[in-house]
């Protein structure tokens, strides 16, 4: 398995032969956030979007010249090659040339639908979503995608991806539930095995911190939970002692799982905990509620059945929380704008004993974790095998 340098370790633990390659996975998180932080920071930050933009695309540039080397060399003879949506144009070029399969994971949905734009009607939210998935390819990845192509002998690319990925018969994962995006299973009805949804897969790793965070839980009222996770957060010892405030107010324990972000020399506050991490699977359920900036999580709060705040910082984060909203399971509000305030009010949502009631009612239609990898293995065994034959 090809991943970045700071994943090896994580890949080897689970017993799987890792190759690294690329940037460290924070290092390619901090660039894409830093430029969307700028994005949504007004005029006064159009010098950091130009300085960030330029940033991301020669981190992007090497990124994309590594991945296709990389896969060069490992894919040869493979029966399939299964890569996430990051670097699907390499992957899928790399796939063409061996003429082998390809799988691709997506956390999202992100080809074109009429449902994650709810603010415009069904055909023209799809029509909005045509245009854009055809305009970044001419005018962003083409010219790399290109470049690559022909370096490995191939013909230029006359379409976006996703068109050529359909005409080859690829496996396009939806690796989310579907009753978070209600009617989209049915508009891909069409593309059945081909676009199947697996639920979010997670292999629900126990941390050291487990056992103690639960017998802190168990001492007291149920906490709300913060899971900063791969987000590196800014003053983290200005956000914790925000949290403590908005807690304090409403009588609430804090539970705080510090993720990337360094939280050394905090202030100490008897209702609040502090951890590197834990495992959200054992530790949500036993929560009166979950606060983290979206994606991964996302999943791991609605089966626990507990209500959800969604602080985002990127869009993909924010397309999440529009789902918690949608689904009245929680509220969702821009990390770089919330407040004391704002935050006491949010957290007041989310434990409105309808938002409560209405969570434990979603938690029953979420997909399970075992039956989500077995689901996803047969898919992909399924996939590999059709070469053979």
């Amino acid at each position: 398995m090809a991943v970045p340098p700071d994943l090896v370790g994580f890949v080897e633990s689970a017993g799987i032969t890792a190759v690294a390659y690329q940037l460290d996975s924070q290092t390619l998180i901090e660039s894409y956030v830093n430029y969307w932080a700028s994005y949504y920071g007004g005029l006064w930050k159009k010098r950091d979007l130009i300085k960030f933009s330029r940033e991301g695309q020669v981190i992007g540039t090497r990124a994309l010249a590594e991945t296709s080397e990389t896969l060069m060399s490992l894919a040869d003879g493979v029966d399939l090659l299964l890569t996430g949506v990051n670097f699907e144009h390499p992957a899928a070029n790399v796939a063409e040339y061996h003429d082998i399969p390809l799988a691709t994971m997506h956390f999202s949905p992100i080809r074109v639908n009429s449902q994650v734009v709810p603010i415009l009607p069904p055909t023209l939210g799809r029509y909005a979503m045509a245009v854009r998935e055809w305009v970044l390819w001419r005018i962003g990845s083409k010219k790399l995608e290109d470049a690559q192509r022909r370096e490995l002998g191939l013909p230029s690319a006359t379409g976006p991806l996703p068109h050529r990925m359909a005409e080859r018969g690829s496996l396009e994962i939806q690796a989310y539930d579907d009753v978070c995006f209600p009617g989209l299973a049915e508009e891909w009805a069409t593309w059945g095995r081909r676009r199947p949804f697996v639920g979010t897969l997670t292999i629900e790793m126990p941390t050291q911190a487990d056992e103690d965070v639960l017998s802190w839980i168990a001492a007291g009222t149920p906490p709300i939970c913060f899971g900063f996770g791969s987000m590196l957060v800014e003053s983290g010892a200005d956000t914790l002692t925000m949290i403590a405030d908005a807690c304090a107010r409403l009588g609430e324990r804090a539970l705080i799982s510090a993720g990337v972000t360094q939280l050394d020399d905090i202030p100490n506050f008897e209702h609040v905990k502090v951890v590197r991490g834990v495992n959200y699977a054992a530790v949500f359920p036993a929560c009166r509620a979950v606060v983290h900036h979206g994606t991964s999580a996302t999943a791991a709060g609605l089966r626990a059945g507990v209500p959800t705040l969604v602080l985002w910082k990127i869009p993909e984060q924010r397309l999440w929380g529009n789902a918690i909203k949608r689904l009245k399971v929680g509220t969702e509000r821009c990390f770089s704008s919330t407040t004391r305030e704002s935050l006491t009010e949010d957290l007041r949502t989310v434990l409105d004993p309808q938002c409560v009631a209405r969570s434990r009612e979603i938690a029953t239609r979420m997909s399970k974790p075992a039956e989500s990898a077995s689901y996803t293995a047969d898919l992909v065994e399924e996939l590999a095998r059709s070469r053979r034959m």
